[in-house]
């Protein structure tokens, strides 16, 4: 009786897997076939995910890189591990890659009008990711947007701005756009500010307060040392203040606003003395 039973439902079983879903040429999908290809595609994409973040986590004491090489590397091989994959376990399942001909031209033409950008931005991010013209930690300006790489995937980028909000750029605009990435050349930058003081200021005195109010600040570089930049040669003198600075260490527009409220409040004291 217990035989009986366990036979018919092993055909019950039979008869729901074998049950054709697709039939295109060559192409023979049944539900077993689905559920199988379920499984193995659920998996491959958690060892992809769980090798990913083992190599982020395990990669700087074996190989001695920095964070955003670990995160390219490990995003691309994360890829590659996805693609063979995918191309094993269509084989293992009996879908031959050849019968995928018909789909894969239907799902070209999607591409070509419906996917384009999204095509677009994942090959934009694989070349972000070799190339390397930006890293993870550097401050970078996209259009209206600044503020330091959080983290590179495939599609897109995350930007966190100065009042700590998260920007999703997609990564077309880095390839296709000018982009500003104040830690490119791992060196200090200079931080350019109006002086917003009359023309008949004297220089030197001018020169001297300046260099007393970016000296204060810490963020500011010793060397090379603050000074003066004429912004109207042969007219009517207009004076620019300028400092060096780490880019790592603060926003260009934090520092522009402190260092310029330092500077107005010795201004009337100034204006005073060479009035």
């Amino acid at each position: 009786m217990l035989l009986d039973t366990l036979t018919s439902q092993s055909a019950w079983l039979s008869r729901i897997f074998g049950f054709v879903l697709v039939q295109m040429g060559d192409l023979r999908v049944t539900v077993g076939t689905l559920a199988k290809l379920l499984l193995l595609v659920t998996l491959l994409v958690w060892f992809a995910g769980a090798m990913q973040r083992w190599l982020v986590r395990h990669m700087p004491q074996r190989w001695h890189v920095d964070e955003g090489t670990r995160i390219a590397i490990a995003s691309v091989l994360r890829y590659l591990v996805l693609v063979l994959g995918m191309v094993l376990i269509l084989q293992n399942v009996g879908i031959k890659l050849s019968a995928l001909g018909v789909v894969a031209g239907a799902v070209g033409v999607g591409v070509g009008f419906g996917l384009q950008n999204i095509v677009s931005n994942f090959i934009s991010g694989l070349i972000v990711m070799l190339e390397r013209p930006i890293k993870v930690g550097d401050r970078v300006e996209v259009g209206a947007v600044e503020g330091v790489v959080r983290e590179i995937s495939a599609r897109r980028t995350t930007i966190v701005t100065a009042d700590n909000i998260a920007v999703l750029i997609p990564n077309q605009r880095f390839i296709v756009e000018n982009v500003s990435n104040a830690a490119y050349l791992g060196e200090p930058v200079r931080l350019r500010l109006s002086a917003g003081v009359p023309p008949a200021t004297d220089r030197a005195a001018l020169l001297q307060l300046w260099r007393q109010v970016a000296s204060a600040h810490a963020k500011v570089l010793a060397e090379p040392a603050p000074a003066l930049l004429l912004r109207n040669p042969g007219g009517s003198p207009q004076w620019e203040l300028s400092a060096w600075y780490w880019p790592e260490s603060t926003s260009r527009e934090q520092l522009s606003s402190e260092l310029a409220a330092a500077f107005a409040e010795h201004v009337p004291r100034l204006e005073a003395a060479h009035g």
